[in-house]
């Protein structure tokens, strides 16, 4: 989710505003190591009022995220988010 840009939904963050984690779990198949899933964990700092549009935004994350989608069936892809705004 590139929310630097701005959106149809008309928000523009900062670099410095957005964080994300991710940590991959790799399981053993066949003596092989297999990413079976990714865990993101966004930190976001959004301008005062935002906090609907950037929850509309999340809640699409799934269908809207490339990464996401080419995974989609091979690799679980979850997310969680800490948003600040003043």
């Amino acid at each position: 989710m590139d929310l630097t840009q701005r959106s149809r939904r008309g928000l523009t963050l900062p670099p410095d505003a957005i964080a994300v984690t991710a940590e991959g779990v790799n399981e053993i198949r066949d003596r092989l190591p297999v990413l079976t899933r990714i865990d993101l964990h966004y930190t976001l700092r959004v301008p005062a009022g935002s906090r609907e549009i950037v929850d509309r935004a999340l809640a699409t994350h799934q269908e809207k995220c490339p990464t996401a989608a080419s995974l989609r069936g091979a690799v679980a892809v979850r997310w969680t988010a800490e948003i600040t705004e003043p």
